[in-house]
């Protein structure tokens, strides 16, 4: 099974947004990432818009061919957003509305029928659903439990041991995928996944459907470019 790379643009609508106007263009960086290999947008759209804007979501949709992906907290308003786009893919995420980045996994125990809720309706409205979790295995049994298509693996904790000891990193992302699988749940990962790391983390964790980069690769085109970015990683897939 091949794993595709999403491009999350949320970076750029971050540079965007520190000077106005719409320098650099997120719908044509998109494009472009398509074009150069990438097998799906993310977006991660948050309440306070200080990057992904309601507005870039509704330009972006026409415009992406391959896969939309859309993270966020399943508030009101994002479900609202959603269901009206029909994104391919929604991730849930457990972000608190100030933080700045995804820093941990659903506890799925604590909000089973919520989840179980949100991914009931974005299954209604033809969406695929995929939870946030990190790798402990009881948490993964439930996640199943929500009828959700997909799950998301955070990744921190494999990016942070890497390099003192990338197999020891590594194993629970092997387990949780291996039990994942059984469980009949599509793969994806992601967060500090990069070119140091994720050829090796595609090498080892078995069944993985989709990655999902921004920050990292974002920061690897300032010094290579974009488009010789893209196809780095997408070579780190193969």
């Amino acid at each position: 099974m091949m794993t595709r790379l999403s491009v999350n643009v949320n970076k750029i609508a971050t540079l965007r947004n520190a000077r106005g106007g719409n320098v650099p263009c997120v719908e044509t960086v998109a494009v472009d990432c398509q074009r150069w290999g990438a097998d799906g947008i993310t977006v991660h759209p948050r309440p306070d818009e200080r990057h992904i804007r309601r507005t870039d979501v509704y330009a972006l949709r026409p415009l992406v061919t391959t896969e939309f992906n859309i993270e966020g907290y399943p508030s009101d308003d994002f479900m609202a957003l959603v269901l009206d786009v029909k994104p391919e893919q929604v991730t849930l995420v457990p972000d608190a509305p100030g933080v700045l980045t995804s820093n941990a996994g659903w506890d799925v125990a604590s909000n089973l029928e919520f989840l179980t809720d949100v991914v009931s309706r974005l299954r209604a409205a033809g969406i695929r659903p995929s939870i946030f979790v990190g790798t402990d295995l009881d948490n993964l049994r439930l996640a199943a439990r929500t009828g959700t298509a997909r799950v998301e693996l955070y990744t921190e904790p494999y990016a942070a041991g890497y390099t003192a000891d990338r197999e020891s990193a590594v194993a629970p992302f092997v387990e949780a995928a291996e039990l994942a699988h059984e469980l009949g749940l599509g793969i994806n990962a992601g967060h500090d996944l990069g070119l140091q790391n994720l050829t090796f983390f595609h090498e080892r964790v078995p069944h993985l459907a989709e990655v999902s980069i921004g920050h990292q690769l974002i920061s690897d085109a300032l010094y290579l470019g974009l488009e010789a970015t893209v196809k780095a990683y997408k070579a780190c897939l193969k």
